[in-house]
């Protein structure tokens, strides 16, 4: 074990060290941490490029040829993925700023988690933002989306419009829609629902989401043939904000290449 140890030197005994923790921390994240799965899957995708150039040296002194060729295409592909997620973050974070300068009669606000005891920190950061959307734009209407899950006592809808009405927002600017249970039925749904209350459909609609969800947000308004408002709701939590925005580029690439109908 000693020679072993010694072969590799204290540089790759380094990275093995740096691999262990990042295990660790993948361990915490996805078994501690509800909602961070994704950054766990990062801390993995670290530790086998980190092996890969670690122990792939090893292999050199009997296969030169097959060893270079494999650590070439692998550092090519590993570029190209890097140019692309860097694309498609600088997208998603051009679109967190929203347009809030864009007038609108109708504004959709997003539902998410509701505890047992209360709106999750991400349907707060969005109860708050509407709050404020709807105090410094008043002669707009919100439309409150969102079902049930299994885990909620209440549907995000009435969770929103509960908080919304207690914070003083006028009850008959808020309507709700508690059915939809994906990012594509909130936005139809609540097209539908204006449609029934007056008449028509909009051709501009606000729609008011965590900011790293705008973009996508943006891809379903535009399939659902409507101009999109983007209204940024700011994650409140850092370590939250992180993890969301770099599991929003697999969402983004997952709509992109399989479409669907999901959150």
């Amino acid at each position: 074990m000693k020679d072993f140890f010694s072969h590799l030197g204290p540089g790759r005994i380094a990275a093995l060290i740096g691999c262990a923790c990042l295990a660790a921390a993948a361990f915490f994240l996805k078994f501690c941490v509800p909602g961070y799965s994704f950054s766990a899957l990062v801390c993995l995708i670290l530790i086998a490029i980190v092996l890969f150039y670690t122990l792939m040296p090893l292999a050199a002194p009997k296969f030169p040829a097959l060893t270079r060729a494999v650590t070439v295409a692998v550092t090519v592909v590993l570029i190209l993925g890097l140019l692309v997620v860097g694309a498609t973050e600088a997208v998603i974070i051009h679109a967190s700023f929203g347009n809030l300068e864009q007038p609108v009669d109708y504004v959709v606000v997003l539902g998410a988690k509701v505890n047992r005891d209360g709106p999750s920190v991400s349907l707060w950061d969005r109860i708050c933002a509407a709050y404020t959307y709807l105090d410094e734009h008043p002669g707009v209407t919100a439309v409150l989306s969102g079902g049930q899950g299994t885990d909620e006592p209440i549907t995000e809808a009435e969770c929103m419009y509960r908080e919304l009405v207690e914070l003083g927002i006028d009850l008959e600017r808020l309507w709700i829609e508690d059915a939809a249970t994906s990012t594509w039925e909130n936005l139809n749904f609540a097209l539908d629902l204006i449609e029934e209350k007056t008449g028509q459909r909009p051709e501009k609609l606000g729609v008011l989401s965590s900011e790293y969800h705008l973009f996508r947000a943006s891809l379903f308004a535009k399939a659902c043939g409507v101009e999109f408002v983007g209204i940024p709701a700011q994650t409140s939590r850092l370590s939250q904000k992180v993890n969301h925005f770099m599991r929003e580029v697999a969402g983004v690439w997952h709509y992109i290449l399989l479409g669907g109908r999901y959150d």
